[in-house]
């Protein structure tokens, strides 16, 4: 007898459908396996026949000993995983008249199944939700686990199960099952703003939380070069207090990749803050920019819509740092393998840090730096200048004097009162770019806008011009240049640039100067 089901593959952050077919029925010949898989299936989902075979047994059915052929259609689509369990389970049992189950070809089903019939949770739940609404089905079955992520899907009936006996039960009408229902909107205005950290904490450094402002406000990549003990790494992990909130379709395209790479936290139906990824220096090019062979998403996908922290800089491996280039440019990040090409989003900002030489206290106001000369220019040199010329912002921290870190110190901003001029500076941006497909920020503006947004005046045009001819900056240098005036430009609600958004946007270009590097 053959019986059909439905699940699904996930190729980068999409999904398709994926036909099960299990047909029942012939003789084993002796020394051959009664269970055969086909259709491009790896390792887990072959060895799926002992999952199955102890489940149905303790579910309370048996295993009937004949040729047993399941085909995973397309079979030109690589599958993985044991999420394949469950479907395959079902079909197994109503193709041996175990069970009758006359709905079973109109839901997607899901699941990987333990030893005692108990299911566990899968990954990219999301997408194959969606992948299911677009398709009409009845429903998504699935484990319980991975229920609510699911139901964020508007108009898609989700039944989240605990075992396969419950699963039959429900297809069988002896048991009737409520779906799960979650309001996307109140999930998703529920924890938007709730941080552990805040800017009020952080004594002195104006300056830098200045830049920190202008960074949050266009999108812009930023480098921080200081001592050990400024305040670098301190700094950065305050960025996404003053970040706007995301909106709900930042929210889904963020949640997508998270379920795909399986880190969505346990019982969370929508990520409502901005992800910050913080990857130690020892990472891999493969593990930063995603891949393997079923492609999954990197760290710089994992950070899409937030902030990437890569602290001590030169640390980083020069190819894994190189291979950012490109997504830092273009937003996102294409794998290709011999079968299949997978696109990962990947629209992030960069702060990164680093010492100004390798013992840390080149522009220390009361230490000595020990750094043989042209050190500070070989320490620099690990950092290629491509890299350097796509981070917008280049700021130099210098540590806090002591007076200003006693409790009779000033009470700072808070991180509200950075973020409502950031939001408002990003307000000025969505109305400019209303009609611009994928802009949504100043950082992200193509050459052709930046000339149509970001004219200067003669005035402006002479100090620009004696900026690059003294900097010796690239052409990439200036573009960026004008980006950031535009954004401080914005922060003041002007709609010209004027010379001093461009003298302070000039200032944030510290490692570009000759002079930068040179013992003092």
């Amino acid at each position: 007898m053959l019986v059909k089901t439905f699940a699904s593959a996930v190729e980068g952050v999409d999904a398709r459908c994926i036909t099960v077919e299990v047909n029942a029925g012939g003789h084993v010949a002796e020394g051959k396996p009664w269970y055969n898989v086909v259709g491009l299936p790896d390792s887990a989902i072959r060895e799926g026949s002992y999952r199955v075979e102890a489940a149905v047994v303790n579910s309370g059915f048996y295993n009937k000993r004949m040729k047993i052929v399941i085909n995973l259609a397309p079979a030109d689509v690589r599958k993985e995983g044991a999420a394949y369990d469950l479907p395959i389970a079902l079909a197994y049992l109503n193709a041996t008249d175990q069970i009758t189950a006359k709905d079973l070809e109109e839901y997607m089903i899901m699941g990987e199944l333990s030893l005692s019939g108990e299911l566990r949770p899968i990954k990219g739940a999301l997408p194959i939700a969606i992948q299911a609404r677009r398709k009409k089905y009845k429903g998504f079955i699935l484990p319980e686990e991975n229920a609510r992520e699911a139901a964020i899907v508007s108009d898609l009936p989700v039944y989240g199960v605990r075992s396969l006996r419950e699963a039959i039960d429900f297809l069988t009408g002896e048991r009737k099952l409520e779906p799960t229902w979650v309001d996307t909107r109140e999930e998703f205005f529920k924890e938007r703003t709730c941080f552990d950290v805040d800017f009020s904490d952080v004594r002195g450094q104006e300056n830098i939380k200045r830049s920190m402002t202008i960074a949050a406000a266009g999108g812009h990549n930023v480098i921080l070069i200081g001592p050990p003990g400024a305040g670098k790494t301190m700094l950065a992990r305050r960025l996404p207090t003053i970040l706007p909130p995301l909106d709900l379709r930042e929210a889904l395209e963020t949640t997508k990749i998270h379920s795909v790479a399986g880190i969505l936290p346990e019982s969370a139906a929508l990520i409502t803050n901005r992800p910050f990824r913080a990857p130690h220096h020892t990472i891999s090019d493969v593990a930063l920019v995603g891949g393997g062979s079923y492609p999954t998403p990197g760290e710089i996908s994992l950070s899409h819509n937030g902030v990437l922290f890569l602290d001590e800089l030169p640390e980083f491996k020069r190819s894994a740092l190189e291979v950012m280039r490109q997504p830092m440019e273009e937003r996102r990040i294409i794998i290709s393998r011999a079968k299949i090409t997978v696109d990962f989003p990947a629209s992030f900002m960069l702060v990164a840090s680093m010492n100004p030489c390798p013992c840390g206290y080149f522009n220390h106001p009361e230490r000595d730096c020990t750094c043989p000369p042209g050190a500070v220019k070989r320490y620099l040199s690990k950092i290629s200048g491509p890299l350097l010329d796509r981070i917008d912002l280049q700021v130099e921290v210098t540590p806090v004097p002591l007076d200003k870190l006693t409790g009779d110190a000033p009470e700072t901003e808070t991180s509200q009162v950075i973020a409502e001029r950031v939001v408002a500076a990003r307000k000025i941006q969505a109305d400019r770019y209303a009609d611009q497909n994928g802009i949504y920020c100043n950082a992200q503006m193509p050459s052709r806008l930046v000339r149509e947004w970001c004219v200067i005046d003669a005035a402006g045009n002479e100090l620009l011009k004696n900026a690059m001819e003294k900097l010796q900056l690239s052409a990439r240098a200036y573009d960026r240049i004008l980006k950031v005036s535009r954004t401080i430009a914005d922060l003041e609600r002007c709609n010209r640039i004027h010379s001093r958004h461009l003298a302070e946007a000039i200032n944030f270009r510290n490692l570009d100067r000759e002079s930068w590097g040179e013992q003092r």
